[in-house]
């Protein structure tokens, strides 16, 4: 894959992957706050979904610039990301694994409304995306 190829892949998944991101934080907005805790449970739920297929997006892109084919027909689970991230970098699997557990896990199906476990989330969501940030 040339150069010319590689970072017009990083400009597409990095965009897609800020304009979820974006999305995610003006739905935090909404929550509003109360201190340490968001008032309202379904729009945390609704961003930390939002931020994690935006993740989710930054790793296809990822994954693509490692010449990982994704599964044909099927849906991908965190576990093929887990596998296959880890056979590139285990710093960014470890990232991975936080994101999955704070984003999806705590934030979208249990509705964890702590303001300091979702910023950390979508901080180190941020950190998943920029490793696709393209040169220019």
């Amino acid at each position: 894959m040339s150069t010319q190829e590689q970072n017009q892949i990083k400009k597409t998944y990095y965009k897609e992957a800020l304009r979820y991101m974006n999305n995610a934080k003006d739905t935090l907005k909404k929550a509003g706050k109360d201190g340490k805790f968001y008032n309202d449970k379904k729009y945390v739920k609704t961003a930390c979904g939002t931020a994690y297929n935006g993740v989710l997006k930054a790793l296809d892109g990822y994954l693509i610039l490692k010449n990982v084919e994704s599964p044909k027909g099927l849906r991908k689970s965190i576990e093929y990301y887990q596998s296959n991230i880890a056979k590139t970098d285990k710093k960014i699997l470890k990232t991975i694994n936080n994101v999955y557990n704070i984003l999806h896990l705590s934030g979208y199906y249990d509705g964890s409304t702590s303001v300091p476990v979702i910023q950390e989330g979508f901080e180190l969501a941020y950190d998943i995306i920029e490793k696709i940030k393209p040169a220019d």
